[in-house]
């Protein structure tokens, strides 16, 4: 697991670079001297419960709150300074709640978004296209579905072709398959250097979807690194699921009850056991061994949500 500073990071790879940043509210410390480097063309997950201080350190990244104590640096400008304007130009954010105007149309909306943003308006159709909302462009705002709403919110996001994107709970509302085309995109934008910072409670969503990440409990990082890293500095178990050819049934039970895994349970032909991580080679080797007992054996790796609750509790 990486520590939370890296001194030997080069400024050039790095597209945001955080010391010491505090943000306090009275006797709440929302943000309590965070130290972080997220690279270029990185998807950054950023993970805590309610009140960790994932929303006041977003809304510092976006220079629309002050830190207190530190330094920010977006694309190498520090924040909340007038070089920064330039760079904000170059910076897409979907918040958690889309605010709209419903008497607009979807294009109409993107229309306002890219006059803010100093965006062609030409772009607008182009955007909406790859959100999938091409044939309700012209639909009044108030016609539009939650999920719709939300890939609208992207939308405007993506206005100016952002090198650095925060999206907040970018998958509130999307179906399944709108979900899996957000990501689809976001692929596409990882692919091209963009740089995207993520919050999202749905765990399971992120697991398989970013290069690293960030647990916040109480205004600082307890943990950064990829999600195996996260696995293996908390040296979880592995879950075992062993299913044995009807023949060799009692021999895997035997087997499995004299090598190094715990809580062992047997239903038929199927065993489940946690393995150590180091004992794992072993275990599969003593498996194989078997002269062809064992059917199948699937390992599983904790879930991101076995690491979150091992580093936030």
């Amino acid at each position: 697991m990486e520590s939370n500073t890296r001194p030997g990071a080069d400024p050039s790879a790095c597209a945001i670079t955080l010391r010491g940043v505090a943000k306090h509210y009275g006797a709440v410390r929302a943000v309590d001297g965070v130290d972080l480097d997220i690279r270029r063309g990185e998807v950054f997950g950023l993970i805590g419960r309610n009140g960790a201080g994932k929303s006041t350190l977003f809304k510092m990244m976006l220079g629309l709150v002050k830190a207190d104590a530190g330094s920010l640096l977006i694309q190498g400008a520090p924040v909340n300074e007038r070089s920064f304007r330039s760079v904000r130009r170059g910076i897409g954010y979907l918040p958690e709640n889309v605010v709209l105007y419903d008497n607009l149309s979807g294009l109409e909306t993107m229309r306002y978004f890219a006059r803010l943003k100093g965006v062609a308006l030409t772009e607008c159709e182009a955007v909406l296209d790859r959100v999938g909302l091409g044939a309700a462009a012209k639909r009044a705002v108030r016609e539009y579905s939650k999920g719709m709403r939300q890939r609208l919110g992207f939308a405007q996001a993506l206005l100016g072709s952002p090198r650095v994107l925060f999206l907040d709970e970018p998958t509130t509302g999307l179906d399944p398959e709108a979900t899996r085309a957000f990501y689809q995109t976001l692929r596409q934008l990882r692919d091209a250097g963009v740089t995207m910072i993520i919050t999202s409670h749905i765990l399971a969503e992120l697991q398989e979807r970013v290069d690293r990440l960030a647990i916040l409990s109480a205004g600082r990082i307890q943990a950064l690194g990829s999600v195996q890293e996260l696995r293996e500095h908390m040296a979880l178990p592995l879950r075992l699921e062993v299913l044995a050819h009807e023949a060799g049934a009692d021999a895997v039970a035997a087997a499995l009850a004299r090598l190094p895994v715990q809580d062992l349970q047997r239903q038929g032909l199927r065993s489940h056991a946690n393995c150590p991580r180091p004992a794992k080679m072993a275990v599969l080797g003593a498996l194989a061994a078997l002269d062809g007992a064992v059917r199948d054996v699937v390992v599983h790796e904790p879930s991101l949500e076995d690491v979150f609750f091992g580093f936030a509790d």
